[in-house]
């Protein structure tokens, strides 16, 4: 059976078109609590939404879902995504829901769910749910129905959750750091976690309004943060996107740092403090500079596809604790179950404290090869994996390549598009690849 609704991080879509609508969601949360009942007899369920003005629907509509169900339900009210992950374990309930659409503008939104120990739930258990969603509901009687309740200091447990993951011999005194919430999930959280543990914190990004998600403000739009760090003379820029799962940071220089290279500046620490670092994941995207700079300090490298899923199930099965993207979502597993921007931004922060270097000293060394990419549109049924001339031309690439270099010919999953990417040591020759390749899947 294929999945019909689910997709790599739970059900998403724009508001008011299927499958967003909340009707569709009602029994959504139905089905998910029917799944739920078959293992216990009173499931409790975790609520948490980002800032879009939709999550008012939304979280109705799952609130009568579950109750329908005979399912209780506390609301965590706007939350991160990581803190419904560690929530939902914290308080030992049956299963976290997120409404969110992360990094999305806010016309869309979207429902993911954790498990009861804050972790992402396997293909099975989705297929169970939407096996449910395909018969009748039972609706429970009056008597066997869910309550509702709402959990009123959520933010503040969270808080403190994160502030114990920095090093308490350690403080942000004397640090001045801007923090860009995305008007997002994270904007009455993020500034107080930074701010409580010394730093002199300037706000952008948190003042939401329902529909000012991620526009023009956090980790996909960056360039709000660095203009922000040069006009307040700032130490740091630490951005977010919309559910706070996905990090950016930038230097007193302005210099940005993508994921990939605070993917190993954390792995880098951790072996200058003499921890064990068995393996690092990646996925298909990660800069080959940060492969070769794990490889020389005796670091597996492990590249999955993208997306935060499959980093963290590589991770679960060669049993590593760090993995992440260059899009900034980075899992340290023995720190939090899920992508947590928060959590991953006091990892840095502890590492240039315990160093007394900044982020680009720490990186020293490690320059990220220029990467090419070009999007080729597809023709309806347009086979492109049959194309002997595409095939032919990327053996000449990776020949021409060699070592210095390496070629990644994708489809998009959710786009008629072909994503050809070249990167190299030699920025001329990755163009110069990228452009015959995508010329050549064109034909």
């Amino acid at each position: 059976m294929k999945r019909q609704y689910f997709g790599t991080d739970g059900i998403r879509g724009t508001v008011g078109q299927a499958p967003i609508t909340p009707d569709f969601v009602l029994r959504l949360a139905h089905a998910v609590g029917r799944v739920l009942k078959q293992s216990e007899p009173h499931p409790v369920v975790l609520i948490g939404k980002d800032t879009r003005i939709s999550g008012y629907m939304l979280e109705s509509a799952l609130e009568s879902g579950f109750n329908s169900a005979g399912v209780d339900v506390v609301l965590l009210g706007p939350v991160p995504t990581p803190a419904v992950a560690y929530l939902t374990r914290a308080q030992r309930a049956s299963l976290g829901v997120v409404i969110s659409a992360s990094h999305n503008p806010f016309p869309d939104n979207g429902i993911k769910f954790f498990n009861a120990q804050g972790a992402k739930l396997p293909d099975e258990w989705e297929l169970a749910v939407e096996a449910a969603l395909a018969e009748p509901p039972l609706w429970a009687d009056s008597a066997h129905l869910g309550k509702t309740r709402r959990l009123d200091d959520a933010a503040g447990r969270y808080i403190e959750f994160c502030k114990s993951t920095f090093g308490s011999d350690l403080s942000l005194r004397g640090q001045r750091i801007v923090v860009d919430a995305a008007h997002g999930a994270a904007y009455h959280i993020a500034p107080k976690v930074f701010h409580e543990l010394g730093a002199e914190v300037i706000e952008i990004g948190c003042q939401p309004d329902g529909f000012n998600i991620n526009q023009n403000v956090g980790a996909t739009h960056p360039e709000a943060l660095i203009a922000a760090v040069l006009a307040h003379g700032a130490d740091v820029g630490i951005a977010l996107d919309g559910d706070a799962d996905r990090l950016q940071m930038v230097d007193a220089t302005g210099r940005l740092f993508n994921g990939d290279e605070l993917l190993y500046l954390l792995a880098d620490d951790r072996l200058g403090r003499d921890e064990v670092v068995p393996g690092v994941v990646g996925t298909l995207m990660t800069n080959m500079a940060v492969e070769l700079a794990l490889q020389a300090k005796g670091v597996k490298f492990v590249r999955a596809k993208v997306g935060d899923r499959y980093v963290l199930e590589a991770l679960h099965q060669h049993r590593w604790q760090l993995g992440g993207e260059g899009s900034g979502h980075l899992l340290i597993l023995d720190r939090q179950t899920t992508g947590d921007a928060i959590v991953s931004a006091l990892q840095v922060l502890q590492a240039c404290a315990r160093s007394g270097q900044t982020m680009s000293e720490l990186l020293r060394g490690v320059e990220l090869y220029p990467q090419v990419l070009i999007n080729v549109r597809l023709r309806p049924g347009q086979a492109w994996q049959d194309n002997a001339a595409l095939h032919s031309l990327i053996r000449e690439a990776e020949s021409d390549l060699g070592q210095t270099g390496r070629v990644l010919i994708r489809a998009s999953g959710t786009e008629p598009l072909l994503r050809v990417m070249v990167e190299a040591r030699d920025a001329d020759l990755a163009h110069r690849w990228a452009e015959r390749l995508a010329e050549a899947a064109a034909a």
